[in-house]
């Protein structure tokens, strides 16, 4: 059993000598721990709820056997995603995560709606005691943002928040519009792992232009005044990674390094699951016919997701970060190859 043989390590007198291994085990172990002890508990809570049912029915009251059933019908949901959870096998889907929102063409429309797709992933990350930090945020001219990336720490973080790749259309009565017209609008997020030193990414220096700039947006006089802010771009790929969270250029340089490994692995990954099970490349054009997921607010009210069917009538909670169904449904597609039923998940 595999928590038998980590508890036997972490007992050895030289399982601290490389403290980042030996870290690494311990969330290993910690996960291991969860897992265990969750599905315990909820055994136990079945059978305890199984039981007022037996006893509410025997006495009619009619009040505990609803109480009965709508606790088993979320234990039921806490089951399904611990089992989706068991999905989450890939070499990084245990790691932290990056996560870059992008706004589309559009202007203050679809600059406002990535600042919206911006909070609704930090309240995800928020209501599953994930830790998050700006690394980058980009103003709009008007309102919004062109571009934020955050980074969300916490265990399984990139297996959940990968299924959100792609591009996110809005359908709205515009706030911007003298005339309350319908507006349509895009933007991309874009998710890569954090990655640790399992992990070997070779680059040449030679291959990547190094630019300082200053930071944009809110930071205080210092930042507004130095260059710290670093850009760098990956020749061969034309990838860039921009980073201004800290004060500091040199720790600035640090994590943007970081962060180039991280898209640079991300990339191969994909160039895997194409290869594997014929994905389409999560990079397209943000615009009509490459959107993973639909949100309209008028003239009805309807979040769908075009890849699983999944939707939901709760526009409010999804923006607020109620996500699970439609992460829990993408990774079981990713994982059977399966399209679910269209189903409302109010």
């Amino acid at each position: 059993m595999r928590l038998a043989e980590l508890n036997k390590q972490a007992e050895g007198p030289d399982f601290w000598n490389e403290p980042e291994r030996a870290q690494r085990l311990m969330q290993e172990r910690n996960a291991l721990e969860d897992q265990l002890t969750s599905i315990g508990r909820l055994e136990r809570e079945l059978d305890d709820q199984l039981m007022l049912i037996e006893l509410g029915e025997s006495e009619n009251e009619e009040k505990v056997v609803a109480e009965a059933e709508a606790a088993i019908r979320a234990l039921r949901a806490e089951a399904s995603r611990r089992e989706v959870e068991a999905l989450l096998s890939g070499e990084a889907d245990n790691n932290d995560t990056f996560l870059e929102v992008h706004a589309g063409a559009g202007g203050t429309e679809s600059q406002d709606w990535a600042s919206m797709l911006l909070r609704m992933y930090a309240r995800w990350a928020e209501q599953h005691d994930y830790k998050i930090e700006f690394m980058e945020e980009t103003p709009g001219e008007e309102a919004g943002i062109k571009s934020a990336t955050l980074q969300i720490k916490g265990r399984n973080a990139y297996g959940w928040a990968k299924t959100e790749a792609g591009v996110h259309r809005l359908v709205r009565i515009s706030p911007f519009d003298s005339n309350a017209r319908r507006h349509t609008s895009f933007a991309s997020v874009q998710v890569y792992p954090v990655i640790d030193d399992r992990i070997q990414v070779d680059i040449k220096e030679s291959d990547v232009r190094i630019d300082t700039l200053r930071a944009s947006g809110a930071g205080g006089q210092h930042v507004n005044k130095t260059e710290s802010a670093i850009r760098l771009t990956h020749i061969p790929t034309n990838i860039v990674v921009y980073c201004q969270n800290d004060r500091s250029q040199h720790r600035n340089r640090a994590q943007a390094w970081q962060m180039l490994r991280a898209r640079l692995y991300e990339r191969e990954l994909k160039i895997r699951e194409e290869k594997a099970a014929a994905d389409q490349a999560a990079k397209t054009d943000i615009g009509w016919g490459h959107q993973i997921r639909s949100y309209v607010l008028q003239p009805y009210q309807m979040v769908k997701d075009l890849r699983t069917g999944v939707s939901t009538s709760d526009t409010s909670g999804v923006l607020n970060g109620d996500l699970d169904p439609f992460m829990e449904a993408a990774l079981a597609q990713r994982a059977f190859g399966t399209t679910a039923e269209v189903e409302d998940v109010d």
